[in-house]
């Protein structure tokens, strides 16, 4: 216990990208372009879809949330990641450490689990469009959303407190640029199976079966929008989802990639820059994804621009 103690009241050294100083500076510049690119694409997104009536419905109630959690999973890695990209103290103190580490999982998996709840909302939209708006009522939406985020809570709960509980034995060196689940595991020195078996079978959970449901929804949409006699119906289709579909492959490509990569056959800097990309790039592409091929967004967000630009206009 004396020796969990240590790193309690020394917290932890992220080690990072130490090793390379010259990268550090080039990702120093790029992390912040990324995040502000985010900061601004998200707040945008929220903004039109929140001031145009047009978009009060089920669909863009949920990309608002996407957009809220990106902000959230950003700003929860980035400043910290900031300071340890510019300066030379590359300590982190455990109460911060464990901070990021809960909420880090917690909004992982609620990103996992909103996807599939995304999907379920198009798969309605499409393949029962006279029911669609009975069905996806604000009740059962905002019913889901609570239930997404309550259920990736429990699971970083569960899998952060188990990781915390194991003997470190006064190991405080993280490989890595937050605190997260894998590199906490890899510095504990005793036996780590239950923990690495319960992440496992969460993983299957939160990760796996959501994308199974997707991907089982999509098979619908495909046979709906096949047997749909309007071409301007089939384009509209095709546009919505092909959006959601593109932040789907991003997301859980980059994610199973990396974790079902074996042990040894990646570079130890692979895993980092693979996190870096889907917490620092994707959230900073998805904004991008849902407006270039979405007429409504697009339209509300000239309007925002245009009102903004008229304010300043009447002040001036």
């Amino acid at each position: 216990m004396g020796q969990n103690n240590y790193s309690s009241l020394h917290g932890f050294i992220l080690l990072g990208f130490s090793d390379h100083p010259k990268l550090e500076v080039v990702l120093s510049g790029v992390v912040t372009i990324f995040y502000l690119i985010t900061l601004m694409g998200n707040i945008a997104i929220i903004l039109a879809s929140l001031l145009d009536s047009h978009l009060h419905t089920p669909m863009y109630f949920f990309l608002r949330n996407l957009s809220f959690l990106d902000l959230c999973f950003t700003t929860s890695i980035v400043p910290q990641m900031l300071v340890n990209l510019w300066g030379h103290d590359k300590t982190i103190s455990y109460v911060g450490c464990v901070i990021q580490l809960y909420v880090y999982m917690w909004l992982g998996s609620i990103e996992c689990l909103l996807l599939a709840v995304m999907s379920y909302d198009r798969f309605t939209a499409i393949c029962k469009p006279l029911h669609y708006l009975v069905i996806m009522n604000p009740h059962l939406c905002l019913k889901m959303i609570i239930m997404v985020w309550a259920i990736s809570l429990a699971n970083s709960v569960v899998l952060c407190t188990l990781t915390l509980n194991l003997h470190r034995c006064g190991n405080n060196l993280l490989d890595h640029f937050l605190c997260e689940l894998p590199a906490m595991v890899k510095i504990a020195c005793v036996d780590t199976t239950a923990v690495e078996m319960s992440v496992f079978a969460l993983g299957i959970v939160i990760v796996l079966t959501p994308l199974l449901l997707i991907l089982i929804s999509y098979g619908y949409i495909a046979q709906a929008v096949l047997r749909m006699k309007s071409i301007a119906g089939q384009r509209k289709a095709i546009n919505t989802c092909g959006s959601h579909l593109t932040v789907v492959f991003i997301f859980y490509g980059t994610i199973i990639y990396m974790y079902l990569q074996p042990g040894n056959s990646a570079s130890k800097d692979q895993g980092k820059f693979l996190t870096l990309f889907y917490t620092i790039i994707t959230p900073s592409l998805n904004p991008l994804i849902y407006t270039l091929r979405n007429k409504d967004m697009k339209d509300a967000l000239k309007k925002l621009i245009r009102v903004d630009y008229e304010s300043t206009k009447t002040k001036n």
